[in-house]
């Protein structure tokens, strides 16, 4: 079974068992996260049912397994002819969420 959900302005393919990696929310290691926002969702046990634009009734459960900062970019601003040059580093925060559950309406 899978379901494409809605989670800060992106969409994800998921499925229960999988570890997906989204912007930082606001909840502790080992809480649990709630994705109200399915757009699709079916598989092998259930017919595929299409939301317009959401899926009533439908749910994603999930468990927060880390929060840590992904790899630094370095961002570079430059004016020719100006003498202005300036480097800024930045690291962005993530979240892993294990997806334990996949609620579809009855």
């Amino acid at each position: 079974m899978y379901a494409i959900i809605e989670a800060d302005g992106k969409q994800l393919r998921v499925s229960e068992g999988e570890t997906i990696r989204c912007d930082l929310v606001e909840h502790e290691i080992g809480a649990e996260v709630t994705f109200e926002r399915v757009l699709l969702a079916g598989g092998t046990e259930a017919p595929v049912s299409v939301g317009q634009p959401l899926v009533e009734g439908a749910a994603v459960r999930g468990t927060v397994v880390r929060q840590a900062k992904d790899k630094k970019i370095l961002v570079f601003k430059y004016k020719p002819k100006k003498r202005v040059r300036k480097l800024i580093g930045h690291r962005q925060r993530f979240a892993e969420i294990r997806i334990d559950k996949i609620e579809l309406p009855a």
